[in-house]
């Protein structure tokens, strides 16, 4: 059995970043990867995807982007080579190939069994991020098998679906960036909306996740007030990354020939139901919209910044009309479904007892309560940009001295 002080599981960003804050605190450690070094940014993602913030908000701590254009939107691939770049200036002790399949509690701390081998360590940090395993309703099962489906961590281009048209389901950051591209290679596309929350791509001259870091809005503490797990559930910003800031939202969707429908309610072979809440939902996000964009002009005023001024048309709220429907997919000439409905989190191999009935991890800022297991990368988990590629690494520097303490007590205990 092979020793360390800890495991960390997961070699993307918010894996690496651990991996540096625990060597700055002088922390033995390895860190498992089941595959490459940030394997999802290689083999889960479409060909066309860029990342949702620039390169100036999308560096972690320690390398920025060399050369790079800081307001450019760098692609999934070409991040995917940062991710290693990283992983080799930081000197990070990184196993590739490896596959945990167990981490249990022992008297020493945790058993974590692999595919090469077990470890013993005395703790153990789970940084397998917020975008595991993506989420298909259970109405999917009721589709007929003529009707194929996909992910987005399975879907690479227009080119692999069946001819014919395609009912994209979600209208968040993937849905809508899917339902462009599939339209745009000539197919009819039908887009399925429920909650999401629409914001322009730049706002008073600058790109609208730096206004909202100028703000301190990415900043929002998790815990202050409110339900944190409603927020830590909210829907990706429908923000896109493209060379020419171009906002893709559902006025632009539906001028291009995009049909919008409201919420999949559900489905009997080849029929879908559509709920009639198109007006409700997207009546929701423009308050969503409205409330951040005052935060940022509140943020402006009060620091007496020469900003130039918004645009009044971003606040005149776009209300999708559309009734309950129900739609034959066959005879629309519809046969494929992109479900574009988020990611959920699946631990099979976590024996630990902190998962909840839903299957996550319950933690408070990373902190599980079984001692000496955390986890990292996780949706508003310290603050509201934890799951950015930037927020990983403030979070990574406030977990490890935690760790650190954890292990001097723990070392104190034995002697």
């Amino acid at each position: 059995m092979l020793k360390t002080d800890v495991v960390v599981i997961g070699g993307g960003q918010a894996g690496l970043v651990m991996s540096r804050s625990l060597t700055a605190q002088g922390v033995d450690h390895v860190v498992l990867e089941r595959g490459r070094i940030g394997e999802r940014w290689h083999s889960e993602r479409w060909h066309s995807l860029h990342l949702l913030t620039t390169n100036a908000l999308s560096a972690l701590p320690g390398l920025p982007h060399a050369g790079s254009d800081p307001d450019a939107f760098m692609s999934a691939r070409a991040f995917a080579s940062y991710l290693a770049s990283y992983a080799h200036a930081m000197a990070a002790p990184v196993i590739s190939g490896v596959t945990v399949t167990g981490v249990a509690p022992a008297a020493f701390g945790y058993r974590v069994s692999t595919n090469a081998g077990e470890w013993r360590a005395r703790d153990v940090v789970i940084a397998t991020g917020a975008c595991d395993t993506p989420f298909r309703p259970a109405m999917a099962d009721a589709l007929a098998s003529s009707i194929v489906q996909i992910d987005p961590a399975d879907y690479r281009a227009p080119a692999q679906l069946p001819d014919g048209g395609v009912l994209v389901v979600g209208a968040s950051s993937t849905g809508v960036q899917l339902a462009e591209e599939i339209h745009a290679s000539g197919r009819l596309v039908v887009l399925a909306i429920g909650d999401h929350t629409r914001v322009p791509r730049r706002y008073r001259g600058g790109d609208m996740y730096a206004r909202m870091d100028m703000a301190g809005i990415l900043d929002d503490p998790a815990n202050e007030g409110g339900n944190l797990d409603a927020a830590r559930r909210q829907p990706s910003l429908q923000l896109v990354g493209r060379p020419d800031n171009r906002d893709i939202d559902l006025p632009t969707l539906s001028r291009q020939g995009v049909r919008l429908v409201g919420r999949f309610a559900a489905a009997d072979g080849t029929k879908a139901a559509f709920s009639g809440d198109l007006a409700r939902t997207t009546a929701a996000s423009h308050v969503r919209m409205v409330r951040m964009l005052d935060r940022i002009d509140a943020f402006i005023k009060s620091q007496g910044l020469a900003e130039p001024a918004a645009d009044p048309a971003m606040r005149v709220p776009y209300l999708a009309a559309g009734d309950a429907l129900t739609l034959d997919l066959r005879r629309e000439g519809i046969r494929s479904v992109v479900w574009a409905t988020g990611y959920v989190r699946r631990y099979p191999w976590l024996k630990a007892p902190v998962l909840d009935g839903r299957g996550e991890i319950v933690h408070r800022g990373g902190v599980t309560a079984s001692p000496g297991l955390y986890v990292l990368g996780l949706t508003f988990m310290r603050r509201r940009r934890s799951s950015f590629i930037d927020g990983c690494g403030l979070d990574a520097d406030d977990l490890a001295p935690i760790v650190k303490a954890h292990l001097d007590v723990s070392v104190r205990r034995v002697a």
